[in-house]
C-alpha cells in the first residue's frame, strides 16, 4: 500500500506491521465489504476506555456526570475530524467512485470514523499498551488543555438536566425522516415535551447531531 510520501505514518507515530489493517482503516463502506466499519467500532470502544481512564487519573476527585462530558467532548466527531485533519487524513482515504465525487474526504464524519478505524488497527497490529501509549500522544495538548470550568454541556444534557430539576418528563425523540443515498444519509428528528405544544425539528447527517439541535431549539424556546 502507498501512503502518500509516508507522511501519514509518521504524523500518526505508528508504523504498521501489517500494512493491510491502515489500507483496510483508511477504506470506506463505499468502497465496497473490505472497509472499515469493524476497525472503527473496535477503535470506539477502545478510544472511550482510553480517554475515560486519563480523565479518571487527571481528576480522581471529579463526579461521574462531570468526567462523561469531558470524554464526550474529546471523542466526539467534530474532535477527532479535527484530528484527522491535523494527520491530513483525507489526502489519504480510500472511496467509492460517488463519495469521492461527492467530496467524503472532507466530511467530518468520515474523517471521524476513519481515526477510530486507525485506532482499532493499531491495536490489533500490536497491543492495548501500545495503542494507548499512541493515542495519548494525539490527545497530548487536549488532555493537557481541558478542564472541569471550560466543558460546555451539549444541549440534550442541559434540557434533561433542566427537566430533571424541575421533576418534569423527560424528552422524546423521533426520527420522523430519514433520507439521502447509504452514503450520504441525512436524519430528520423531532424533540417533544408534554409540557410544551410545540415540536421541534432538526436535520443532520447523525442521529445524534440531530436530536442535539433539536434540543437546542427547545433550550431557545424556553429561554434556557
Amino acid at each position: 500500500m502507498k501512503i502518500k510520501n509516508n507522511q501519514l505514518i509518521r504524523r500518526l507515530g505508528y508504523e504498521f506491521k501489517d500494512p493491510s489493517l491502515l489500507k483496510r482503516a483508511l477504506s470506506h463502506r463505499s468502497v465496497g465489504k473490505d472497509n472499515n466499519e469493524r476497525l472503527e467500532f473496535l477503535g470506539d470502544s477502545l478510544l472511550n476506555f482510553i480517554i475515560a481512564d486519563a480523565l479518571c487519573k487527571k481528576f480522581p476527585s471529579s463526579r461521574e456526570g462531570d468526567l462523561s462530558r469531558l470524554r464526550a467532548t474529546l471523542v466526539q466527531g467534530k474532535t477527532l475530524a479535527e484530528l484527522a485533519r491535523e494527520f491530513l487524513l483525507g489526502d489519504n482515504l480510500i472511496l467509492g467512485e460517488g463519495e469521492m465525487k461527492s467530496g467524503g474526504f472532507r466530511r467530518d464524519s468520515i474523517l471521524a470514523d476513519a481515526v477510530e478505524a486507525i485506532i482499532g488497527a493499531i491495536y490489533s497490529d500490536s497491543d492495548f499498551i501500545r495503542c494507548q501509549q499512541i493515542v495519548l500522544s494525539w490527545f497530548d495538548s487536549r488532555l493537557d488543555n481541558i478542564t472541569l470550568e471550560n466543558t460546555d454541556k451539549d444541549p440534550k444534557t442541559r434540557l434533561q438536566e433542566h427537566l430533571q430539576e424541575n421533576k418534569k418528563p423527560l424528552p422524546i425523540y423521533t426520527v420522523i425522516e430519514t433520507r439521502g443515498e447509504a452514503h450520504a444519509k441525512e436524519f430528520v428528528i423531532e424533540c417533544r415535551l408534554e409540557s410544551v405544544a410545540q415540536v421541534f425539528v432538526a436535520v443532520s447527517s447523525s442521529k445524534r447531531a440531530a436530536e442535539k439541535l433539536a434540543a437546542e431549539k427547545m433550550l431557545n424556546h424556553l429561554k434556557i
